[in-house]
C-alpha cells in the first residue's frame, strides 16, 4: 500500500498524471496506509517483548528497544537532510520514521498497562486532533503536533495524535498476542505462495521504506525524464 501510494504521489508531484491526492480515494488510502503502518509498530513491540520474556531475556528488552529507537531516529534525521537538499520547502521535519524512533524510546512504560492502552491511545488521538486546530508562531513544537500557520511537509506525523495509534497497537497486541500466542483462530497460510512475498516485505519493511522512493523516481525519470525535468525547473 505504501509503495503504491507513493507511486501515485510521484506521478502527481512530477506532473506526469493528474491524480487528486488531497481528497477522495487516494487521500483516504494514504491515511489508512499510515494508520496500519503505525498501529503495527505497537503490535510488533508487544510481540518482541513477549518473545523475549518467553525466552527468559525480558531484562534485555529495554536496552534493545532503546537502541532500535535511536537507530531509526538517526535514519529519520538522514531523511530530513536528504529531503531538505532535494525539495527544500516541504522537507520532512517529523515524518513516520521520526515518529517510530521517538515512540520506541517512549513506549516501554506503557507495555505494563496492557489493553488499557486503548483508552490512552484514544485520549492521545483526541488531544492531537485538538492541537491540529491551533497554530503557533514558532516551529519548535512540531514534533508534538503544534505547527505554525501555513506549515507544510511531505510527511508529517507528530506524537499527538499518532503516538495514540501506537498505543492502540499495544492494546491490540496484548489482546490478540499475549504470551506470544495468537488468541484468534486463523488458517495456516505461511507456506502459501501468495503470502510469502507479503511476509518478505513485512520482515524487510524498513529497508523497503528507505529505498523504494529512489527506485520509483529513477524508474519514472527513465520513462518521463523530460516531463520531470520540466516540472522541477531543470529545463
Amino acid at each position: 500500500m505504501m509503495v503504491l501510494y507513493h507511486f501515485v504521489f510521484d506521478l502527481s508531484y512530477f506532473g506526469i498524471s493528474n491524480f487528486d491526492i488531497h481528497e477522495g480515494f487516494w487521500f483516504y488510502f494514504a491515511h489508512l496506509t499510515v494508520f496500519l503502518f503505525v498501529i503495527l509498530v505497537g503490535v510488533s513491540v508487544v510481540l518482541s517483548h513477549e518473545r523475549m520474556v518467553l525466552l527468559g531475556q525480558g531484562e534485555a528488552f529495554l536496552p534493545k528497544l532503546l537502541r532500535r529507537g535511536v537507530w531509526i531516529l538517526f535514519l529519520a534525521m538522514a531523511i530530513t537532510l536528504a529531503t531538505y537538499a532535494a525539495v527544500g520547502n516541504g522537507f520532512i521535519v517529523f515524518g513516520v520514521l521520526h515518529l517510530i524512533g521517538v515512540s520506541l524510546i517512549l513506549v516501554y512504560p506503557f507495555l505494563r498497562l496492557g489493553a488499557a492502552n486503548a483508552f490512552l491511545g484514544l485520549l492521545v488521538i483526541l488531544m492531537g486532533l485538538y492541537l491540529q486546530s491551533l497554530s503557533v508562531g514558532y516551529p519548535w513544537l512540531l514534533w508534538l503536533g503544534l505547527s505554525p500557520a501555513g506549515f507544510y511537509s511531505l510527511d508529517y506525523l507528530p506524537l499527538f495524535p499518532w503516538f495514540g495509534v501506537v498505543l492502540l497497537g499495544i492494546a491490540a497486541g496484548n489482546i490478540f498476542y499475549r504470551g506470544y500466542k495468537r488468541r484468534i483462530s486463523l488458517p495456516e497460510l505461511s507456506s502459501s505462495y501468495a503470502v510469502k512475498p507479503l511476509a518478505f516485505m513485512g520482515k524487510n519493511s524498513l529497508i523497503i521504506y528507505l529505498i523504494h522512493q529512489p527506485i520509483l523516481i529513477a524508474i519514472l525519470y527513465v520513462e518521463f525524464g523530460a516531463e520531470i525535468s520540466a516540472s522541477i525547473g531543470i529545463i
